[in-house]
């Protein structure tokens, strides 16, 4: 049996996006500590990542002051939402047709 995977988006095919995504869809909007805390890992690496979302339009960037310091707080669009959700069926797709065989 021929399997596709033409149908997973390759945004998603680093597990850094894949975790930011994966945490945006469960929260309305995160700050820049809070993602690198969550996924382990350092400014420059997560920053790489989150301008490649941003670029594809599947993150929106707010950014604010709270008590005088910067902050960035992401959140997914409605853009990314549909990429991310076909992206999980896709993966599904391809996990029940194994299971079918």
């Amino acid at each position: 049996m021929n399997i596709s995977f033409d149908d997973l988006h390759k945004a998603f095919e680093s597990r850094i996006r894949l975790g930011i995504m994966s945490v945006l869809a469960v929260n309305e909007s995160l700050d820049f500590t809070a993602l690198k805390e969550f996924l382990d890992v350092t400014d420059g690496n997560l920053a790489t990542h989150l301008k490649k979302l941003e670029k594809e339009e599947f993150i929106s960037v707010e950014k604010s002051f709270i008590d005088n310091k910067p902050n960035t707080k992401y959140s997914m669009t409605p853009n990314g939402k549909e990429a991310f959700d076909n992206h999980l069926q896709a993966l599904e797709a391809i996990i029940k047709s194994q299971k079918e065989s």
